[in-house]
Protein backbone atom coordinates (compact mmCIF):
# COMPACT_ATOMS: atom_id res chain seq x y z
CA UNK A 1 0.00 0.00 0.00
CA UNK A 2 1.06 3.38 -0.74
CA UNK A 3 2.06 5.31 1.87
CA UNK A 4 -0.28 8.36 1.10
CA UNK A 5 -3.24 5.85 0.93
CA UNK A 6 -1.77 5.04 4.03
CA UNK A 7 -2.29 7.88 5.64
CA UNK A 8 -5.35 9.10 4.24
CA UNK A 9 -7.16 5.80 5.56
CA UNK A 10 -5.91 6.66 9.14
CA UNK A 11 -6.40 10.30 8.77
CA UNK A 12 -10.19 9.04 8.26
CA UNK A 13 -10.54 7.23 11.15
CA UNK A 14 -8.99 10.03 13.12
CA UNK A 15 -6.59 7.16 15.37
CA UNK A 16 -4.64 8.27 18.38
CA UNK A 17 -0.81 6.80 18.97
CA UNK A 18 -0.13 4.43 21.65
CA UNK A 19 2.63 7.15 23.25
CA UNK A 20 -0.39 9.31 23.97
CA UNK A 21 -2.50 6.85 25.29
CA UNK A 22 0.99 6.08 27.70
CA UNK A 23 1.45 9.49 28.13
CA UNK A 24 -2.43 10.08 30.03
CA UNK A 25 -1.60 6.72 32.03
CA UNK A 26 1.19 8.73 33.56
CA UNK A 27 -0.41 11.84 34.05
CA UNK A 28 -2.47 9.69 36.54
CA UNK A 29 -1.43 9.47 40.26
CA UNK A 30 -0.64 6.09 41.83
CA UNK A 31 -3.36 6.88 44.64
CA UNK A 32 -6.20 7.58 41.83
CA UNK A 33 -5.18 4.56 39.99
CA UNK A 34 -5.26 2.21 42.90
CA UNK A 35 -8.50 3.92 44.05
CA UNK A 36 -10.25 3.03 40.40
CA UNK A 37 -8.66 -0.23 40.03
CA UNK A 38 -9.99 -1.14 43.53
CA UNK A 39 -13.38 0.13 43.61
CA UNK A 40 -15.51 -3.18 44.28
CA UNK A 41 -18.49 -3.74 41.40
CA UNK A 42 -21.48 -3.37 44.57
CA UNK A 43 -20.29 0.21 44.85
CA UNK A 44 -20.76 1.02 41.22
CA UNK A 45 -23.84 1.67 39.72
CA UNK A 46 -26.16 -0.64 39.06
CA UNK A 47 -26.41 -1.68 35.32
CA UNK A 48 -29.87 -0.60 35.45
CA UNK A 49 -29.57 2.72 36.39
CA UNK A 50 -25.99 3.21 34.43
CA UNK A 51 -27.80 2.40 31.33
CA UNK A 52 -30.95 4.53 32.01
CA UNK A 53 -28.32 7.77 33.03
CA UNK A 54 -26.58 7.16 29.87
CA UNK A 55 -30.27 7.13 28.01
CA UNK A 56 -31.40 10.57 29.54
CA UNK A 57 -27.97 12.22 29.10
CA UNK A 58 -27.56 11.46 25.56
CA UNK A 59 -31.06 12.56 24.51
CA UNK A 60 -31.03 15.60 26.72
CA UNK A 61 -27.62 16.73 25.27
CA UNK A 62 -26.32 15.03 22.01
CA UNK A 63 -29.46 14.44 20.38
CA UNK A 64 -30.91 17.20 17.58
CA UNK A 65 -34.41 18.40 16.94
CA UNK A 66 -33.79 16.08 13.92
CA UNK A 67 -33.03 13.15 15.48
CA UNK A 68 -29.01 12.77 14.58
CA UNK A 69 -26.58 12.78 17.26
CA UNK A 70 -24.14 15.36 17.58
CA UNK A 71 -20.36 14.05 18.53
CA UNK A 72 -19.92 17.01 21.04
CA UNK A 73 -21.93 20.15 22.32
CA UNK A 74 -20.85 23.52 20.47
CA UNK A 75 -21.88 25.84 17.91
CA UNK A 76 -23.41 24.59 15.32
CA UNK A 77 -21.35 24.82 11.44
CA UNK A 78 -23.28 27.51 9.35
CA UNK A 79 -24.11 27.47 5.69
CA UNK A 80 -20.74 29.34 5.21
CA UNK A 81 -19.29 27.07 7.21
CA UNK A 82 -20.31 24.25 5.26
CA UNK A 83 -19.88 25.95 1.99
CA UNK A 84 -16.12 27.25 3.14
CA UNK A 85 -15.06 24.23 4.90
CA UNK A 86 -14.59 25.44 8.52
CA UNK A 87 -12.92 23.98 10.24
CA UNK A 88 -12.27 21.29 7.15
CA UNK A 89 -13.99 20.04 4.13
CA UNK A 90 -14.45 16.80 5.68
CA UNK A 91 -16.05 18.50 8.80
CA UNK A 92 -14.10 16.49 11.65
CA UNK A 93 -14.20 18.34 14.70
CA UNK A 94 -17.29 19.68 14.16
CA UNK A 95 -20.25 18.97 16.57
CA UNK A 96 -21.70 17.14 13.20
CA UNK A 97 -18.50 15.20 12.28
CA UNK A 98 -20.83 11.88 12.65
CA UNK A 99 -24.36 12.24 13.08
CA UNK A 100 -24.87 8.97 10.23
CA UNK A 101 -22.15 7.09 12.23
CA UNK A 102 -23.25 7.58 15.58
CA UNK A 103 -27.16 7.50 14.89
CA UNK A 104 -27.44 4.25 12.60
CA UNK A 105 -25.32 2.10 15.65
CA UNK A 106 -27.36 3.77 18.28
CA UNK A 107 -30.75 3.00 16.04
CA UNK A 108 -29.95 -0.65 16.44
CA UNK A 109 -30.07 -0.91 20.15
CA UNK A 110 -32.56 2.01 19.93
CA UNK A 111 -34.66 -0.43 18.73
CA UNK A 112 -33.65 -3.41 21.09
CA UNK A 113 -34.95 -0.67 23.93
CA UNK A 114 -38.39 0.06 22.43
CA UNK A 115 -38.71 -3.90 22.14
CA UNK A 116 -38.06 -4.85 25.33
CA UNK A 117 -39.86 -1.97 26.76
CA UNK A 118 -42.76 -2.02 24.72
CA UNK A 119 -42.86 1.60 25.75
CA UNK A 120 -44.05 4.25 23.76
CA UNK A 121 -42.07 6.95 24.47
CA UNK A 122 -38.97 4.36 23.42
CA UNK A 123 -40.65 3.31 19.80
CA UNK A 124 -40.93 7.24 19.48
CA UNK A 125 -37.54 7.92 19.98
CA UNK A 126 -36.58 5.26 17.60
CA UNK A 127 -38.72 6.72 15.04
CA UNK A 128 -36.85 9.91 15.43
CA UNK A 129 -33.73 8.51 15.02
CA UNK A 130 -35.00 6.64 12.07
CA UNK A 131 -36.22 9.91 10.34
CA UNK A 132 -32.56 11.44 11.68
CA UNK A 133 -31.22 9.63 9.20
CA UNK A 134 -33.63 9.72 6.20
CA UNK A 135 -32.75 12.83 6.62
CA UNK A 136 -28.98 12.55 6.22
CA UNK A 137 -29.74 10.83 2.62
CA UNK A 138 -32.42 13.71 1.58
CA UNK A 139 -30.24 16.96 1.75
CA UNK A 140 -27.96 16.31 -1.27
CA UNK A 141 -28.64 16.50 -5.00
CA UNK A 142 -26.44 13.38 -5.46
CA UNK A 143 -27.99 10.41 -4.92
CA UNK A 144 -26.04 7.82 -2.94
CA UNK A 145 -24.50 10.57 -0.44
CA UNK A 146 -24.85 10.36 3.21
CA UNK A 147 -23.68 13.45 5.48
CA UNK A 148 -22.47 13.67 8.31
CA UNK A 149 -24.93 15.67 9.71
CA UNK A 150 -26.62 19.07 9.07
CA UNK A 151 -25.89 22.70 10.32
CA UNK A 152 -27.54 25.82 11.73
CA UNK A 153 -30.56 25.86 8.87
CA UNK A 154 -31.46 22.27 8.76
CA UNK A 155 -29.89 21.65 5.09
CA UNK A 156 -26.35 22.71 4.86
CA UNK A 157 -23.70 20.14 5.39
CA UNK A 158 -20.01 19.12 4.60
CA UNK A 159 -19.03 17.55 0.92
CA UNK A 160 -17.30 14.89 2.56
CA UNK A 161 -19.09 11.64 3.80
CA UNK A 162 -17.33 8.57 4.37
CA UNK A 163 -18.07 4.69 4.74
CA UNK A 164 -17.39 5.11 8.39
CA UNK A 165 -21.11 7.24 7.70
CA UNK A 166 -23.13 5.13 5.47
CA UNK A 167 -22.45 1.61 6.59
CA UNK A 168 -24.42 2.65 10.38
CA UNK A 169 -26.83 4.47 8.52
CA UNK A 170 -27.89 1.12 6.57
CA UNK A 171 -27.49 -0.80 10.20
CA UNK A 172 -29.54 1.63 11.90
CA UNK A 173 -32.37 1.63 9.19
CA UNK A 174 -32.37 -1.86 8.94
CA UNK A 175 -32.53 -2.75 12.54
CA UNK A 176 -35.81 -0.06 12.41
CA UNK A 177 -37.52 -2.18 9.48
CA UNK A 178 -36.79 -5.23 11.36
CA UNK A 179 -38.53 -4.25 14.36
CA UNK A 180 -42.32 -4.59 14.81
CA UNK A 181 -43.22 -1.41 15.93
CA UNK A 182 -43.12 0.48 12.80
CA UNK A 183 -45.97 1.61 11.17
CA UNK A 184 -46.51 0.32 7.73
CA UNK A 185 -46.04 3.35 5.78
CA UNK A 186 -42.77 4.39 7.45
CA UNK A 187 -41.72 0.94 7.11
CA UNK A 188 -42.21 1.70 3.14
CA UNK A 189 -40.51 5.21 3.23
CA UNK A 190 -37.77 3.83 4.89
CA UNK A 191 -37.22 1.08 2.68
CA UNK A 192 -37.65 3.18 -0.21
CA UNK A 193 -34.71 5.30 1.36
CA UNK A 194 -32.42 2.07 1.43
CA UNK A 195 -33.27 1.31 -2.24
CA UNK A 196 -32.43 4.67 -3.56
CA UNK A 197 -28.87 4.99 -1.70
CA UNK A 198 -28.31 1.65 -3.14
CA UNK A 199 -29.31 1.31 -6.69
CA UNK A 200 -26.91 4.63 -7.20
CA UNK A 201 -23.77 3.08 -5.22
CA UNK A 202 -24.54 0.27 -7.60
CA UNK A 203 -24.34 2.51 -10.26
CA UNK A 204 -20.73 4.20 -9.11
CA UNK A 205 -19.36 0.51 -8.77
CA UNK A 206 -20.15 0.66 -4.60
CA UNK A 207 -17.62 4.38 -4.68
CA UNK A 208 -19.28 6.59 -1.94
CA UNK A 209 -19.81 10.19 -4.10
CA UNK A 210 -18.96 13.07 -2.45
CA UNK A 211 -21.16 16.21 -2.79
CA UNK A 212 -20.76 20.67 -3.26
CA UNK A 213 -17.63 21.81 -4.65
CA UNK A 214 -16.23 17.53 -4.67
CA UNK A 215 -19.02 16.68 -6.62
CA UNK A 216 -17.35 14.12 -8.99
CA UNK A 217 -15.45 12.44 -6.62
CA UNK A 218 -15.30 9.78 -4.48
CA UNK A 219 -14.22 9.10 -0.24
CA UNK A 220 -14.54 5.25 0.39
CA UNK A 221 -15.22 2.17 -1.48
CA UNK A 222 -17.21 -0.66 -0.61
CA UNK A 223 -15.56 -2.93 -2.84
CA UNK A 224 -11.81 -2.40 -1.19
CA UNK A 225 -9.67 -4.44 0.75
CA UNK A 226 -9.62 -3.79 4.21
CA UNK A 227 -11.94 -5.08 7.06
CA UNK A 228 -13.71 -2.40 7.43
CA UNK A 229 -15.02 -2.77 3.75
CA UNK A 230 -15.53 -6.41 3.47
CA UNK A 231 -17.63 -7.18 6.14
CA UNK A 232 -19.71 -3.80 5.23
CA UNK A 233 -19.90 -4.54 1.44
CA UNK A 234 -21.28 -8.15 1.97
CA UNK A 235 -24.00 -6.78 4.53
CA UNK A 236 -24.78 -4.44 2.09
CA UNK A 237 -25.00 -6.60 -0.59
CA UNK A 238 -27.04 -9.49 1.68
CA UNK A 239 -29.51 -7.27 3.25
CA UNK A 240 -31.20 -6.26 -0.61
CA UNK A 241 -31.64 -9.40 -1.09
CA UNK A 242 -33.84 -9.89 2.83
CA UNK A 243 -35.79 -6.39 2.08
CA UNK A 244 -36.20 -7.17 -2.19
CA UNK A 245 -36.66 -10.91 -2.15
CA UNK A 246 -34.50 -9.91 -5.63
CA UNK A 247 -32.42 -12.94 -6.09
CA UNK A 248 -29.85 -11.02 -8.33
CA UNK A 249 -29.30 -9.64 -5.05
CA UNK A 250 -28.57 -12.85 -3.55
CA UNK A 251 -26.33 -13.98 -6.56
CA UNK A 252 -24.17 -10.46 -5.96
CA UNK A 253 -23.89 -11.39 -2.27
CA UNK A 254 -22.65 -15.26 -3.19
CA UNK A 255 -20.06 -14.28 -5.60
CA UNK A 256 -18.49 -11.26 -3.38
CA UNK A 257 -18.36 -14.07 -0.65
CA UNK A 258 -15.78 -15.62 -2.83
CA UNK A 259 -13.68 -12.58 -4.50
CA UNK A 260 -10.42 -11.24 -4.12
CA UNK A 261 -11.57 -7.18 -3.16
CA UNK A 262 -10.25 -4.49 -5.19
CA UNK A 263 -6.14 -3.65 -3.96
CA UNK A 264 -5.33 -6.70 -1.63
CA UNK A 265 -2.21 -7.26 -2.93
CA UNK A 266 -0.73 -4.48 -1.38
CA UNK A 267 -1.83 -6.02 1.88
CA UNK A 268 0.05 -9.39 2.57
CA UNK A 269 -2.05 -10.05 5.57
CA UNK A 270 -5.25 -10.37 3.28
CA UNK A 271 -3.13 -10.79 -0.15
CA UNK A 272 -4.96 -13.49 -2.25
CA UNK A 273 -7.87 -14.24 0.07
CA UNK A 274 -11.82 -13.87 -0.60
CA UNK A 275 -13.60 -11.79 1.54
CA UNK A 276 -14.94 -14.63 3.40
CA UNK A 277 -11.78 -15.51 4.42
CA UNK A 278 -10.89 -11.98 5.34
CA UNK A 279 -14.28 -12.09 7.57
CA UNK A 280 -12.94 -15.21 9.68
CA UNK A 281 -9.90 -13.45 10.17
CA UNK A 282 -10.98 -11.00 12.23
CA UNK A 283 -10.12 -6.95 12.66
CA UNK A 284 -7.04 -7.52 13.18
CA UNK A 285 -5.84 -8.29 9.79
CA UNK A 286 -6.23 -4.18 9.42
CA UNK A 287 -3.29 -3.73 12.37
CA UNK A 288 -0.36 -3.70 10.14
CA UNK A 289 -2.10 -0.07 8.49
CA UNK A 290 -1.95 1.58 12.14
CA UNK A 291 1.33 -0.69 12.43
CA UNK A 292 3.02 1.53 9.58
CA UNK A 293 2.74 4.70 11.06
CA UNK A 294 3.32 3.98 14.45
CA UNK A 295 -0.15 3.25 15.79
CA UNK A 296 -2.06 0.84 17.30
CA UNK A 297 -5.53 -0.05 16.69
CA UNK A 298 -6.90 -2.75 19.08
CA UNK A 299 -6.30 0.62 22.12
CA UNK A 300 -7.20 3.50 19.80
CA UNK A 301 -9.74 2.35 17.05
CA UNK A 302 -12.43 -0.41 18.34
CA UNK A 303 -15.21 2.39 18.50
CA UNK A 304 -14.85 2.28 14.17
CA UNK A 305 -14.80 -1.32 14.15
CA UNK A 306 -18.18 -1.85 16.00
CA UNK A 307 -20.39 -1.56 12.89
CA UNK A 308 -18.14 -4.65 11.36
CA UNK A 309 -19.03 -6.54 14.21
CA UNK A 310 -22.69 -5.32 13.79
CA UNK A 311 -22.70 -6.20 9.73
CA UNK A 312 -20.97 -9.81 10.54
CA UNK A 313 -23.74 -10.26 13.30
CA UNK A 314 -26.24 -9.62 11.03
CA UNK A 315 -24.63 -11.91 7.91
CA UNK A 316 -24.53 -14.69 10.51
CA UNK A 317 -28.25 -14.64 11.07
CA UNK A 318 -29.32 -13.94 7.75
CA UNK A 319 -27.05 -17.43 6.22
CA UNK A 320 -28.72 -20.68 5.66
CA UNK A 321 -25.39 -22.29 4.91
CA UNK A 322 -23.51 -23.74 7.48
CA UNK A 323 -19.89 -23.22 6.25
CA UNK A 324 -20.77 -19.33 5.24
CA UNK A 325 -22.56 -19.13 8.65
CA UNK A 326 -19.13 -21.04 10.38
CA UNK A 327 -16.35 -18.57 8.88
CA UNK A 328 -18.52 -15.38 10.21
CA UNK A 329 -19.14 -17.42 14.00
CA UNK A 330 -15.12 -17.48 13.82
CA UNK A 331 -14.57 -13.85 12.72
CA UNK A 332 -17.24 -12.88 15.68
CA UNK A 333 -15.41 -14.59 18.39
CA UNK A 334 -12.19 -13.40 17.45
CA UNK A 335 -13.15 -10.19 17.66
CA UNK A 336 -15.06 -10.68 20.85
CA UNK A 337 -11.92 -12.34 21.76
CA UNK A 338 -9.46 -9.28 20.96
CA UNK A 339 -11.65 -6.61 22.51
CA UNK A 340 -11.73 -8.68 25.45
CA UNK A 341 -7.89 -8.53 25.88
CA UNK A 342 -8.49 -4.44 25.95
CA UNK A 343 -11.78 -3.94 27.61
CA UNK A 344 -9.97 -3.14 31.00
CA UNK A 345 -8.49 0.23 30.44
CA UNK A 346 -12.03 2.08 31.60
CA UNK A 347 -10.00 1.44 35.12
CA UNK A 348 -7.67 4.52 34.25
CA UNK A 349 -10.74 6.33 33.76
CA UNK A 350 -11.21 9.27 36.53
CA UNK A 351 -14.78 10.39 36.73
CA UNK A 352 -13.77 13.39 38.86
CA UNK A 353 -11.09 14.66 35.90
CA UNK A 354 -10.72 17.94 35.14
CA UNK A 355 -9.09 17.82 31.44
CA UNK A 356 -9.84 21.21 29.17
CA UNK A 357 -12.60 20.16 26.25
CA UNK A 358 -11.66 22.67 24.31
CA UNK A 359 -13.46 21.40 20.99
CA UNK A 360 -16.59 23.15 22.72
CA UNK A 361 -15.19 26.12 21.28
CA UNK A 362 -14.05 24.53 17.93
CA UNK A 363 -13.69 27.61 15.89
CA UNK A 364 -11.34 28.89 18.61
CA UNK A 365 -9.59 25.63 18.37
CA UNK A 366 -9.36 25.39 14.84
CA UNK A 367 -8.94 28.82 13.83
CA UNK A 368 -6.47 28.56 10.93
CA UNK A 369 -8.42 28.59 7.44
CA UNK A 370 -7.48 28.48 3.61
CA UNK A 371 -9.41 27.21 1.06
CA UNK A 372 -9.60 23.58 0.24
CA UNK A 373 -9.48 22.45 -3.23
CA UNK A 374 -8.39 18.69 -2.67
CA UNK A 375 -9.37 16.54 0.21
CA UNK A 376 -5.65 16.35 1.00
CA UNK A 377 -5.91 19.68 1.49
CA UNK A 378 -9.01 19.01 4.14
CA UNK A 379 -6.64 16.40 6.13
CA UNK A 380 -3.57 18.95 6.04
CA UNK A 381 -6.19 21.60 7.44
CA UNK A 382 -7.58 19.60 9.88
CA UNK A 383 -4.26 18.53 11.54
CA UNK A 384 -3.80 22.52 11.90
CA UNK A 385 -5.36 22.60 15.79
CA UNK A 386 -4.40 24.82 18.45
CA UNK A 387 -3.51 21.81 21.11
CA UNK A 388 -3.01 24.21 24.02
CA UNK A 389 -7.09 25.72 22.91
CA UNK A 390 -8.16 22.08 22.40
CA UNK A 391 -6.94 20.20 25.61
CA UNK A 392 -6.36 16.67 26.23
CA UNK A 393 -9.64 16.05 27.79
CA UNK A 394 -11.07 14.67 24.05
CA UNK A 395 -8.18 12.08 23.81
CA UNK A 396 -8.88 11.05 27.38
CA UNK A 397 -12.53 10.63 26.48
CA UNK A 398 -11.86 8.55 23.68
CA UNK A 399 -8.84 6.51 24.54
CA UNK A 400 -10.72 5.24 28.34
CA UNK A 401 -14.20 6.05 27.56
CA UNK A 402 -14.62 5.35 24.03
CA UNK A 403 -12.72 2.73 23.74
CA UNK A 404 -13.05 0.41 26.27
CA UNK A 405 -17.14 0.96 25.60
CA UNK A 406 -16.55 0.18 22.00
CA UNK A 407 -14.75 -2.93 23.31
CA UNK A 408 -17.71 -4.19 25.72
CA UNK A 409 -19.76 -3.38 22.64
CA UNK A 410 -18.13 -5.69 20.11
CA UNK A 411 -18.21 -8.45 22.41
CA UNK A 412 -21.94 -8.40 23.05
CA UNK A 413 -22.23 -8.16 19.65
CA UNK A 414 -20.68 -12.04 19.66
CA UNK A 415 -24.36 -13.50 21.51
CA UNK A 416 -22.33 -14.44 24.29
CA UNK A 417 -23.25 -14.17 27.65
CA UNK A 418 -20.23 -15.50 29.21
CA UNK A 419 -18.52 -11.87 29.47
CA UNK A 420 -21.64 -10.30 30.61
CA UNK A 421 -20.22 -9.20 34.50
CA UNK A 422 -16.72 -7.36 32.55
CA UNK A 423 -19.67 -5.45 30.03
CA UNK A 424 -22.19 -4.71 32.93
CA UNK A 425 -18.77 -3.86 35.04
CA UNK A 426 -17.29 -1.18 32.45
CA UNK A 427 -20.81 0.26 31.76
CA UNK A 428 -21.85 0.81 35.29
CA UNK A 429 -18.41 2.56 35.59
CA UNK A 430 -18.58 6.17 34.27
CA UNK A 431 -20.54 8.87 35.07
CA UNK A 432 -22.11 9.82 32.62
CA UNK A 433 -23.16 13.51 33.45
CA UNK A 434 -19.73 14.20 33.25
CA UNK A 435 -18.89 13.10 29.46
CA UNK A 436 -18.22 15.69 26.69
CA UNK A 437 -18.20 13.28 23.94
CA UNK A 438 -21.46 11.50 23.11
CA UNK A 439 -19.66 8.51 22.04
CA UNK A 440 -20.59 6.54 25.47
CA UNK A 441 -24.00 5.87 23.20
CA UNK A 442 -21.64 2.64 23.22
CA UNK A 443 -22.46 1.78 26.41
CA UNK A 444 -26.30 1.42 25.38
CA UNK A 445 -24.79 -0.63 21.99
CA UNK A 446 -23.07 -3.10 24.27
CA UNK A 447 -26.29 -3.45 26.84
CA UNK A 448 -28.47 -3.95 24.60
CA UNK A 449 -26.63 -6.41 22.30
CA UNK A 450 -26.60 -8.85 25.38
CA UNK A 451 -28.67 -12.02 24.99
Amino acid sequence: MKIINILHFISELQHFTFKLRIGFIKTLTIASILGVMSTPTNAQKSISKAVEQANTELWAKFIDQYGIVYDFVGELPTPEDCELGRPNVMGWWSPIENGSFFTGLYLSAACERARRSGNKTDRDKAKRLADGLLKCASVSNVTGFVTRGVGTDGKCHYPLGSMDQTIPWYLGLYSYLMSDFPTTEHKQLVKNKLLEVTSALYTLDWKLPCDGHFKGEFRGDLKSKNYLEVTSYLFTLRMMYQLTQDKLWLERYRNALYEIPRGSVEQPEIANKTRLEICASGYRVDSLIFKAVGRNLDNSALWIYVKNQATLAYLFKMENDEKIKKAYSTGIKLNASNALSVIGEYKYFDNNDTKVFGHTNWREGYSTWFPQKTQADGEKLSRMGDTKKLGPRKNYERIFMTNPLAAAAIIALAGDSANREIIERVISHFDYSKLNMSEFFFAEVAYYSLP
